[in-house]
């Protein structure tokens, strides 16, 4: 069947989906990464097909919004620059979820990247595969110092030691953070991928999209015993993944090549526009190497740079209107597109966060904080610290995560402005209370 008239809401790069501000084109990169001709590609397309605006996805995907009437045009000029899938039933399917930092990261146990071009070339050539949802997901994950741990996936491998080795601890319709339900050996990671999805593929019903759906149906127990008759499993208690201090994708931070570093930029509210990335194509290739990687924060990564060039690099990202600061406020806030491109947004949620991100830095404050239009939660695929649901123009709820509520969290607070909000999180971040 024709990916163009397979039925979803999710945009691909052969599937245009219409949202008020015009078409959404969604370009899934391998492994996040894009090099500088193919992200000169997209800018192109962008600005001559489109309206000019391009987003980086919570999935370390990018977004081109605003598309006109030529969409032919448009996925030709990108499928010509590499960036389409190699059959046309296999872009749906190419949701594989790397670290931003794979192969590069000083922390890193075993390099993905080359176990993420088999698996990603099995997922568009196995022609099963493709009955699988568009938002069926898959990550695979180093062991890296950057990695995204909240993001739930239908399936994650995540390197590690036992006894000695090198295995892949793995889970099912969770996070990384989560305990894992078995290991396999790091030669068994490809054929573990492909068991787990023929064995999903084989047991849902048509309405169970989602790994999370089987299981409220079919035990764990149940499964893995499936599983375990189409490849080896091992047993591994006690393992829980690694949390790395401090804000990774944001700034300078060594690679493990000497003297290199890899640099973190935000585009604002994940929003670039052609200009922009032009401008960081045009610096991956002077400064860097060659090469851009998008991450699951809505930002970007320009890795190779010399260590002696690499403040001049960050001003020159900041000049092109990046933040590369952690203490820059609006490095912190996320939005979804809101009412100006969206007919489910209640509010202008890309303004309300600026206007926010204005008011928290004049009282000092980095606080990561989500704004969603609706309860779609469409720019963040986890729970944020802090959540602001819209519920009329300017006016949010209040929601602070909490472990033992589902959703955004707990409520807090109902129908505040923007100032009031500003107001409310500056007096809770100085109470000694939550100190």
């Amino acid at each position: 069947m024709s990916l163009a008239f397979r039925p979803s809401a999710c945009p691909g790069l052969l599937r245009i989906v219409q949202a008020l501000d015009g078409g959404i084109c969604r370009i899934k990169l391998k492994g996040g990464s894009i090099s500088a001709d193919q992200a000169d590609a997209v800018a192109s397309a962008a600005e001559r097909f489109a309206g000019g605006v391009i987003e980086a996805t919570n999935r370390a995907n990018l977004q081109i919004r605003g598309i006109g009437s030529d969409h032919g045009a448009l996925i030709d000029g990108l499928m010509a620059a590499g960036l389409g899938p190699s059959t046309a039933a296999g872009d749906d399917v190419r949701n594989l979820m790397l670290s931003p930092s794979a192969g590069i990261d000083r922390q890193r146990l075993f390099d993905t990247r080359p176990l993420a071009e088999q698996i990603l070339a099995t997922l568009q050539s196995h022609e099963h595969f493709h009955d699988l949802s568009a938002k069926f997901a898959v990550q695979l994950d180093g062991g890296e110092g950057l990695a995204m741990l909240e993001h739930p996936h239908d399936l994650w491998l995540s390197a590690t030691e036992r006894d000695g080795e090198l295995v892949f601890a793995f889970g099912l319709a969770g996070c990384l953070g989560d305990p894992p339900a078995g290991a396999v050996s790091l030669a068994q990671g490809h054929a573990l991928v492909v068991a787990v999805l023929e064995l999903f593929l084989d047991l849902a019903r048509p309405e169970q999209t989602r790994m999370r759906h089987l299981l409220t149906e079919c035990s764990l127990d149940v499964f893995l015993a499936r599983l375990a008759e189409r490849v080896p499993l091992m047993p591994i208690t006690g393992w829980r993944r690694k949390v790395s201090p401090g804000v990774l994708h944001i700034g300078a931070h060594p690679q493990r090549e000497a003297e290199r570093v890899y640099i973190g930029a935000v585009p604002p509210l994940g929003r670039l526009n052609p200009a922009m990335l032009r401008g960081v194509a045009q610096l991956a290739r002077d400064q860097g190497d060659g090469s851009l990687r998008f991450t699951p924060w809505q930002s970007l990564l320009l890795p190779g740079v010399h260590v002696d060039t690499a403040a001049q690099v960050i001003h020159s990202l900041e000049q092109l209107g990046l933040r590369c600061s952690v203490d820059d406020a609006l490095a912190h806030l996320i939005a979804c597109t809101g009412s100006t491109g969206c007919g489910k947004g209640l509010a202008d949620t890309k303004g309300d966060a600026r206007q926010l991100a204005a008011l928290l830095q004049r009282h000092g404050q980095t606080l990561n904080v989500h704004l969603s239009g609706c309860p779609r939660s469409c720019a963040a695929a986890h729970s944020a610290p802090v959540t602001l649901l819209a519920v009329s123009p300017g006016h949010y709820d209040l929601y602070f995560r909490d472990a033992a509520q589902p959703g955004f969290g707990a409520l807090h607070a109902r129908n505040l402005t923007i100032e009031a909000v500003a107001a409310l999180l500056d007096a809770r971040s100085r109470s000694p209370l939550d100190a």
